[in-house]
């Protein structure tokens, strides 16, 4: 989260290195793995998923109580549930990015970084919040990794088998994405603009989503700018899957 901090003198990780610091997630078995979009992933299945939701970093650390919480970032999670339940109920993708910072990054302000110490890779902060109910399905993308970047944007993310973001969405033949989280005016804005750029519509979920405003206008400021790019604000009640 946050503006582009200074810092350098920071040695390379390695691609390897990232995924071996990415926290194990339960895997589905069976019947239920060979219908999730991870197993079409690997094997190469060719379907058509037109939409998918992304959840942008609703962790405990942004959360009230986390050490960069975002105010009232708990209180978008009855509706982010009430959207995961409908894009799981139509067999859509379900995306979740998260911070997943190293100890050591120019994102911290001990580094020359603007933003205290959070979601530090294996620590409770970095866990999603417990209320939010993912379904085993969902797709992680894990960003903040490399201690060179600040990787506010869920493009610059990568899943377990380290697929970057865009991959999967070219995979499954995603046109359309239904963007949520936090915080609209960092991390959400980040992920919606690049994926205008990138060439998706892209759906805010003005209802599921709150900034950190350090400045009164940030959030509002934020939301004008995707709208300028190309997003169309909707409401949970507007929802046509």
């Amino acid at each position: 989260m946050g503006p582009q901090g200074r810092g350098s003198g920071f040695s390379r990780i390695s691609c390897e290195e990232i995924k071996t610091r990415e926290a194990k997630i339960n895997e589905p078995s069976g019947k239920e793995a060979q219908n999730t979009p991870r197993a079409q992933i690997n094997q190469r299945v060719d379907r058509m998923f037109p939409k998918a939701l992304l959840i942008v970093d609703v962790q405990n650390d942004f959360c009230p109580g986390g050490a960069l919480a975002v105010p009232g970032g708990d209180r978008i999670i009855p509706i982010l549930n009430q959207y995961i339940k409908l894009f799981h109920k139509t067999k859509l993708p379900i995306f979740a990015s998260r911070d997943w910072h190293p100890k050591v990054t120019k994102h911290f302000k001990e580094f020359g970084g603007p933003w205290p110490v959070h979601c530090l890779q294996d620590s409770r902060g970095a866990k999603f919040h417990p209320d939010l109910n993912l379904p085993s399905t969902t797709i992680i993308l894990s960003k903040g990794m490399d201690p060179k970047k600040d990787s506010y944007s869920a493009f610059q993310g990568v899943d377990k088998e380290g697929h970057s973001f865009l991959q999967i969405l070219k995979k499954f033949n995603i046109k359309e994405l239904y963007v949520g989280g936090l915080a609209t005016d960092y991390c959400v804005k980040s992920s919606a603009l690049d994926a205008l750029k990138l060439g998706f519509e892209v759906k805010l979920l003005t209802d599921a989503m709150k900034g950190v405003n350090l400045k009164a206008d940030d959030s509002k400021n934020a939301m004008e700018e995707m709208v300028k790019g190309g997003a169309e604000k909707i409401t949970l009640h507007q929802l046509n899957l």
